[in-house]
């Protein structure tokens, strides 16, 4: 028996108002599930506003992985989180859309820098609307 698929755990750091998830693994349908469960009780324990989830390490999704990251991004909106996706790899992107998934309410960004500061402007923006 495989004890490594129940011990692996995504590390989610929280820096300000965010998470930062850095998938270092192959994501396979157990961790996503798992890692999905893990973001949104760490938005609700911490009251993130905004998620960075880094994928770069990605080589290929499947359609289930990219539901998933959809999904997530919809049920963080729904706890006032945004989600930013980034370091997608080409390869990735064109999977994505050959398989016909669009990811309403995911914004993505090239890297690390791009989606803090996606997020940083999106809780700025959130601050100023509330006046």
């Amino acid at each position: 028996m495989n004890n490594d698929l129940h011990e692996k755990r995504i590390p989610i750091i929280k820096i300000g108002n965010f998470l930062i998830v850095s998938i270092q693994v192959d994501m396979h349908d157990k961790l996503a599930l798992q890692l999905q469960s893990q973001i949104l009780q760490e938005i609700e324990k911490t009251g993130a506003k905004g998620v960075l989830i880094d994928i770069s390490v990605l080589e290929m999704v499947d359609s289930f992985i990219g539901r998933m990251l959809s999904g997530m991004a919809s049920m963080a909106a729904i706890m006032d989180a945004a989600v930013v996706i980034v370091g997608m790899q080409p390869a990735v992107a064109i999977t994505l859309v050959e398989l016909g998934l669009e990811m309403p309410g995911v914004d993505t960004a090239l890297n690390m820098e791009y989606g803090m500061e996606m997020l940083e402007r999106r809780l700025n923006d959130d601050d100023i609307s509330l006046y």
